[in-house]
Formats: structure tokens, sequence, C-alpha cells
């Protein structure tokens, strides 16, 4: 075919692009078949897998002009049939820039084309009626499909790249030449690039001006250069930055100063995210930046700001934007985008959370409390020291529970230490001022103080002045309310601390069962086996112990009748995962009026830590934890008490408070009464990715893949992982999705963990754990910790992330089903019967029009979902992001509009702005459209009609 081309007009092109075009990084050769290691993490078998991916281009594009030279290479793309079959075919745009056409083909040459001006549309993901229908709709990859929609009969070109990447060459690219035809290149290159290009040239005279040098004839010097470069990519490694300037330079046979062409080059290797440029392009409307109203539109449609606005978006542009005329005209370019979304407003971690954003006026026994067991050890629980700064440590990281043994020790003062263990014994006294120094520096709720008495009476009057002198005014002294049913709430105690521990009765003559919890392992076997002990207790001890008595347990049935809200059981792990899996619903219920606090097995000497939410999702309030040792179960500690200010407490779900909910903790499906969600994950690229500490084999060269996996409830149990990327820990591009249904919100996690793919045992690199309920939408920077949970400098993932019925992805307003379901299959709330009949009869006459709402909700729902789909956007997707999906499709010749949704009535209607053309009635996708939105419509009405004929009963 190129033999009847001018070859002057290649010249041509060429000569454009190559003038144009950033410069391009060399690819690397990378076998199409890599064997590559699942995950392999301590304590699970080690498997190993093979990647069938092909591995992602390593050309820097970062521009429009650099989609246009990629495309007119070529890719090679897959072709998908109607009757499934797929062909591998390679793709071209021709050098006149009028056509695409691809090779080999059994077609003529005139045939085996497109022309682009008969391109009426370039359409991401699986969204044509040949993708649906396709038996490998399953197997292509949602960010790897496009379709080019051209011709009069609006025939589907339905095609699947090797890589997100090369989608987005394809689609950014041709999407321009259809705005601007042939003379694409032209009009781009008298508008591209100025922006940046004319920042970098100043932002390489003030460094040479600094450095007195000339900047045409001798440059600035290496060091310069490379900290330019590390001011605006600060993660990247001078030693990399140098030899790459030194590897140009030697290419040129040059050495000594860096020229502003080599800066230029340099800057562009190492501070341009092509992931960052696509996204960009896809809401920029074929322009090389953000204008106001376009970065309005992504910071609403896809970061879920309820209230965005120019204005809004006019001082992000003025906060983040580099160049100071991008700042006067009100653009935002590729860098001011970065910097945008690296900066704190697009962490994936909701800002709200970093307050006090729950009701704190339940009772204590709705919370889970941050709680630390044998807080004075700061290594094992036999031979290791202890230490004070253990209690200091822990009351900073906002623990609200902490323990102290306390035994006889020499000269009468007593000491804390676990009990005939080789640890360190700490004086008393030192231990409770600590206490009282930071009890309220990280949170201003109440602190308990686990007092384990093995004191004789002579001492234990010492403890009473130690406790009463240091503590003073803050110990909580007052008694529970006769025929109280609840203890009081957070704010009522804030800034007292309460005593837990025995507590003598009425007419008891002053002996009681002895704690044992910090004893050491023989004095348990040998306490069991004596059938328990009896100890003297000081009565001015006894009653310094007021809301948290404790009291053993016997079982269930006995609490129910005899236990108070203020007498509170301790469970050894073994015997609450043994009550968690035999009576799972009746240790909920226990917990909605009685504090439960669980402590680890004694076995544990290496003081490893359970897993807290085996014990969370039976609603035990306070799980002892290790925080000395760092790892996944401290990881799941901090991050869940990180969501509520890091005030140490944290409501528990409404279904484990409700008088009347039932929640069995071992359920493996949905949860009556609560909606489940849809969570969509996509894992994009990693920056800035370090060294697995300890390793030194491969030198500085990282193999990362990504882990994503979710804690909760057993149902909602689950891990995925990304492909791994080769010899790439700078910016590592992943490109994969993932689903996930959450069947309890309220209790799940989502943890990110980055792995160094290695062939003897995959190495640690970082992980971020994040409560689902702190989630931000859209696209986020997730900052990545250290196996001790300190951040790593620099280091990140790059994820989009969207939830059902949360704005773009935002907070939930609603929380909607997040798979269709029909009528006949649909699950409805079962009422149980109190035994009040007055109650009883109202939920009764209440039943069926609750039934009929829920039917009402689900038909809507279905509509919602079968429109998503239309639109070709997730099934997390909220309405704008569809309407803006579907825009392309119902435009007339100049843009405007041939569809208007119509929200001025409280719910949407579907106006046509004059008559729509019949070639739209070609397109199936937009006949079904009008149907589903029709639907849509009548849906709305329906429930509005509802809420109005039969509102709610109140009771």
């Amino acid at each position: 075919m190129t033999d009847c081309l001018d070859v002057s007009v290649y010249a041509n092109i060429f000569h454009k692009l190559i003038a144009m075009s950033p410069p391009l990084l060399v690819p690397s050769f990378h076998p199409s078949l890599l064997p590559v290691q699942d995950g392999s993490r301590a304590g699970r078998e080690k498997k190993k897998t093979v990647s069938f991916s092909s591995s992602l281009s390593e050309k820097k594009i970062s521009s429009a002009a650099g989609c246009i030279h990629s495309m007119v290479e070529g890719s090679e793309l897959k072709k998908i049939r109607p009757n499934s079959r797929v062909y591998q075919r390679y793709y071209l745009l021709d050098a006149g820039l009028q056509a695409l056409f691809w090779e080999p083909s059994k077609k003529e040459s005139d045939k085996a084309r497109i022309f682009l001006d008969s391109i009426r549309e370039v359409r991401t993901g699986r969204n044509t009626e040949t993708f649906r229908t396709s038996g490998v709709y399953e197997q292509i990859s949602e960010d790897c499909a496009f379709s080019i929609i051209y011709g009069e009969m609006y025939e589907s070109l339905d095609l699947v790249a090797n890589s997100a990447e090369v989608a987005n060459i394809w689609v950014t690219g041709l999407r321009y030449l259809m705005q601007y035809g042939r003379h694409a290149l032209d009009i781009l290159a008298n508008s591209q690039d100025s922006l940046r290009l004319r920042w970098l040239e100043q932002l390489f005279s003030s460094a040479a001006d600094q450095n007195k040098q000339e900047v045409i004839e001798e440059g600035i010097p290496l060091q310069s250069a490379v900290k330019l470069v590390q001011s605006v990519n600060p993660g990247v490694s001078s030693g990399k930055v140098e030899h790459r300037f030194k590897e140009i330079q030697r290419l040129r046979e040059k050495t000594g100063q860096v020229t502003k062409q080599e800066f230029i080059e340099v800057f562009h290797d190492f501070c341009t995210r092509p992931e960052i440029y696509f996204l960009l392009v896809q809401f920029s409307s074929n322009k090389e930046y953000l204008d106001a109203k376009d970065l309005m539109r992504f910071i609403e449609a896809e970061q879920g700001v309820a209230q965005a606005s120019e204005e809004m978006s006019l001082q992000l542009i003025q906060a983040h934007e580099p160049s100071e005329e991008g700042r006067q005209q009100g653009h935002l370019s590729l860098d001011g985008f970065t910097s945008y979304l690296t900066s704190s407003e697009c962490h994936l971690f909701d800002r709200e959370h970093d307050t006090i954003c729950q009701d704190m006026s339940q009772p204590l026994s709705h919370y889970y409390i941050n709680s630390s067991h044998n807080t004075y050890l700061i290594e094992d629980q036999f031979r290791g020291p202890s230490d004070k700064s253990g209690y200091i440590r822990a009351l900073k990281m906002g623990c609200r529970c902490v323990e102290v043994d306390v035994w006889d020790g020499p000269d009468g003062e007593p000491v804390v230490c676990t009990g005939h263990s080789l640890s360190r014994p700490l004086a008393l006294h030192s231990v409770l001022e600590a206490i009282a120094k930071f009890a309220f520096v990280a949170s201003e709720y109440p602190l308990i103080l686990c007092v384990e008495n093995h004191c004789s009476l002579q001492q234990q009057k010492v403890l009473l002045q130690h406790l009463t002198r240091i503590l003073g005014d803050k110990l909580y002294r007052d008694l529970p309310a006769e025929g109280a049913l609840y203890l009081p709430s957070p704010e009522e105690l804030r800034h007292r601390i309460l005593l837990k521990g025995k507590k003598l009765g009425p007419d008891s003559d002053g002996e009681v069962s002895e704690e044992d919890e910090g004893a050491e392992m023989s004095q348990r076997i040998k306490a069991v086996n004596a059938g328990g002990t009896e100890k003297d207790l000081l009565r001015e001890l006894s009653d310094l112990v007021t809301l948290c008595h404790s009291v053993g347990f016997k079982d269930f049935k006995t609490s129910s009748k005899a236990q108070k809200p203020w007498e509170l059981c301790s469970f050894h792990e073994s015997l609450a995962l043994r009550l968690a899996g035999d009576s799972p619903g009746d240790f909920v219920n226990h917990n909605k009026h009685f504090l439960s606090r669980v402590y680890p097995n004694p076995m544990r000497i290496d003081s490893s830590n359970m897993n807290p939410q085996d014990l969370w999702k039976c609603g035990c309030q306070i799980v002892s934890m290790n925080f000395q040792t760092a790892g996944l179960m401290m990881d799941l500690n901090t991050a869940w008490f990180r969501q509520n200010g890091s005030c140490g407490y944290v409501l528990r779900p409404a279904i484990m408070r409700q008088e009347v909910s039932y929640f069995s903790a071992d359920t493996k499906d949905t949860v009556p009464g609560v909606s489940p969600q849809l969570l969509h994950v996509k894992v994009i690229s990693g920056q800035n990715l370090p060294k697995p500490k300890g390793s030194g084999a491969k030198g500085d060269v990282v193999d990362p893949y990504v882990y994503v996996e979710i804690h909760g409830i057993p149902a909602d149990c689950s891990e995925r992982r990304t492909r791994t990327v080769r010899q790439n820990g700078d910016n590592p591009i992943f490109d994969e999705s993932f689903e996930f249904q959450i069947n309890l919100p309220e209790l799940a996690m989502v943890r990110f963990v980055v792995l160094d793919d290695d062939f003897i045992g995959d190495e640690f690199i970082g992980q971020y754990t994040i409560p689902l309920e702190c989630l931000q939408p859209g696209y986020r920077h997730v900052p990545l910790q250290s196996l001790t949970g300190e951040d790593l400098p620099h280091a990140k993932l790059f994820v989009h992330v969207a939830l059902t019925n949360r704005r773009g992805g935002g907070k939930p307003y609603k929380r909607g089903l997040s798979v269709r379901k029909t009528r006949k299959g649909r699950e409805y709330t079962a009422l149980r019967d109190l035994g009040v009949r007055t109650v009883d009869e109202v939920f009764k006459m209440a039943a069926p029009l609750l039934r009929e709402a829920a039917d009402l909700r689900g038909n809507m729902q279905n509509s919602v979902a079968v429109f998503r789909e239309l639109c070709g956007v997730s099934a997390v997707a909220n309405l704008m992001q569809c309407v803006l999906a579907l825009g392309s499709r119902v435009s007339g010749p100049e843009g405007t509009p041939l569809l208007l949704f119509d929200l001025r009535d409280g719910y949407p209607t579907l106006e046509p702005q004059g008559p729509l053309p019949d070639v739209l009635l070609f397109d199936p996708t937009i006949r079904r459209f009008l149907f589903e939105a029709a639907s849509f419509e009548v849906q709305s009405e329906l429930s509005l009609s509802c809420r109005r004929q039969h509102p709610p009963p109140s009771v």
C-alpha cells in the first residue's frame, strides 16, 4: 500500500511529529509470556502462574501529537465480530491523516479502510451491541476496548488493544483528528506545547540566572539540572536523573553543562505520567489543558464534590498550576493537573474523618474501643523489656483502654509487670504519672484503665493512694443509676478515667476471685487445676470501680437475666472465638447491652496479634492488641480507629445496636435489612516504589504487583491481584479493575498491599489500609506505609474508586442495592414479632407498603443499571457520568444537544430538542436508551407517588 503514496508526504508528516512530540524512550524487549508469581505472604501457600497479558509500552505519551505519531507507526489490535470471532490485525493511520487501514485483510485495499471524515463517534469500553452479545464479553477488559462508529448506517468497528495505554492512544488521537481533520498537526503545532514548553524554558532560564550562566551557549551545571527535575518530582532518585543526563550526553558525544534541550528531554522522562495525560484529555474537550469548566465537570462527576463551581475550579488552578501564564488564563496544564491529583485534596482518605464525625451521645456499649494488651511490654510477653513508653505510645495513638498489672514490689511499693516473667518491673507511680500526663492528649473521650490487682492488702493501700493522688479528679467515681439499662455515653464521660476491676458486693467479706489475665502461663494452668483462687480486696479500692465491674461469664442466657450494664466480661481469645462460632447471633445480642473485652491467647508469647475483625463482627467492643507488634492485624486496628478523628471510639454498625434487628456474625451471604454495595477499584499505577528493606540480590530493580484485599464479615472477605510489572518501580502501569460485593459496608476495610515479585519469596514493599466508610470516590492517590506503619516518602498508588450510590463514588446519601434482581428473586426484610400487640399490629399494616416500596426501588435501580450499561460506564457510575458518556451520541452537527434532561420537577424527564434525525434510529443503543429512559421516568414518578400517598407509619 505504501507504493502508491508520495514519499515527500511521509517526510513532511514525520518532520512535524518529531518537532512537536516530546522525546520518546526506547521500549525495551518484553517476552509475551512471562512466568510471574502469585501473591505469596507469610502463612500462605505459594503458587506460580503464567501471565498472558502483554507488557505496556514505555513511551511517555503526553500530547495529541504523540498519539498521532504512535498511530502512524501502527498497533496490533483485536477486532471483535458479532459471531464472537476475534481477528488479530495491524492497524495504522495513513500518512495523509485521512484514513485508518488494517492489514492483513481479504478485502480490497479500498474497503479495508475507514476514512476519518466518515467517523461519527469514538466510543470507549465494551459499549456496542457487538461487544454486549459477544461470547468473549467477559474476557475483554473494559479499559482496553473501544469502538469506532462510522458511515451513514452507523456501523461499528469494535477493537481491543493489548493494554489500556494503547487504547487511550487510539481514542485520543482519533478524537483530535475528528475535531481538526487532516490539518490536526498544523493546528496542534501552533497551540500545543506552548504552555508547558514556555514554563520549562522559564524554569531553565531562572536556574541559569542563579548560576550566572549564559543559557544558549553553556547551559547549567549537572547538579543544578538534577535538582530542578527533583523540584517537580521529589520522589525520583538523584542518581537515576544524573545517570540519564550523562547517558544523553554520551550518545551526543559531549559532556559538561546541561543544555535546555537536554533538560526538557530528561524532565519529560521523569515528570510525565501518561495515565494522567489521558485522564486530562478525557475531560478537556480536545484541548491540551483543562479550563475552569472542564475541571468543574471532573471534580463533580468523578471526585464526588457536591457543590462544585467554576470559582472552586479557578481556586484549584491558582493553587496547582505551575506556570504564571496558565494561572492568568485559568488553564490547568498536565503538570498542574498532576500536582492537583497528588495533593492532599485527592488523598484516598476522606478528610471529614480526620475530625469527630460520628454521634458520640450513644451508650458506651455501642462503640468499638481502641484497646491495648499488656501496654507496658514493648517486645515479647516473657523476656522482653517493660517500659512506660509503651503507655505513652499507645495513648498518643488514640488508645482508650490500657492494662496495668500490679504486683507487690520491694520496699512496700507496688510494681507493674507480667507476673513471674523475666520482664523488668516498673514502679507503679511512674506508670500512673505517664498515664495521667498523656491520657487525653490524643482524645478527650474516656480512658478505661484495666487494673489487674495481685497485691497484698498492705500494698493495695499504696495502690489506692497512688490512684487517688496521681489521677485525682480524672477518676470517675459516680455510681450508675439504679435500674439503668445502658452505660453513659462517651460524650458524658469526656476527660474521665474509668477503672476496670473486681468489685466487692455489699455483703462481701472482702474476698474476690483473683484477676489473672496478666499472670504467667504456668500460673494460669495452676489456677485452672486448683479451680481458681480467692484474694482479699480492699473496700476503698473496690469503691473506685463503678462502670466497669469485672464479672465472670457463664453463658448468654445467664448474662441476659442477671448481668447489669455496668458489668463487664473479659474473654480469653479462644473462648471468644468458640462463642463466635457456636452462638454468633447470641454474642451480637449480648454486646448490645454489655461491654465485652477480649484478650490474646497466653500462648502468644511472641506478642503476635489476633485478627480483631473476628471479634468486631460479633460486636465485641474491646479487642486488646499488642501495639508493639506491627503487621496485618495491627494495620487493621490502626486503620479502623482512624475513621472518627482517631479518638479511639468508633460507632458500631446499626444492625449491631438496634434492639429489633438480628445479625449473625458467621453470615456468608447478604445481611437482612442491609443493602449490599458494589465496590469498583481500578489500580492504575504506582509511583516511586522503593526496594524492599533487606533485599539486595536484584539491586535497585523491583517487579511490583498489587493485592487489593477486602476485610470484613466472612461474606465480604476477598482479594484480587494485578499482574506483575517487570523492572519498574518509578511509575509502573497496572491498569486493572476489580469489583467486590460488600454485604456489610459499615464493617468492611480495603487494604492495598504492594509486593516485589521474586522467584524465592515475594517481598513486602508497602501497604495502606482504610475503612470502606472513609473512601473518597474518583481518582485518588494512596500513600504507602512501611511494615511498621510509617509513611514511605513519595511512594504512592494511583487508583480509581467508586461505590454504589455515592456521588461519583462520593459520600453515601442513600444506600442502594448493588446487584440487579427481578421481583421474583428479590429479598424482603422480615419483621419479627416483639410480643407487644400494639406495635406488632402497626408493623403488620405497614408490611405490604414496605414490600411495594421495595419493589419500586428495585425496579428503578434495575432501570438505572441498564442505563449505565447502555452508556458504557461502570456499574457504580453516577447519572452525571452516564449523561457525559452519552453526550457525544446525542449531539447535533455543531455540538448542540438533541436530548435534554429536565430536573425541575424533582425527577428527570427526557425532552427532544426538535425532531430527532432518522439516522439515530439506526443505532440500537440509542433506541434502547430511549426506552430505558422512559422506564426510568415512570419508576421515578411511581416512587414519588407512592411516598405522597403512603407516608411511612410512625410508631
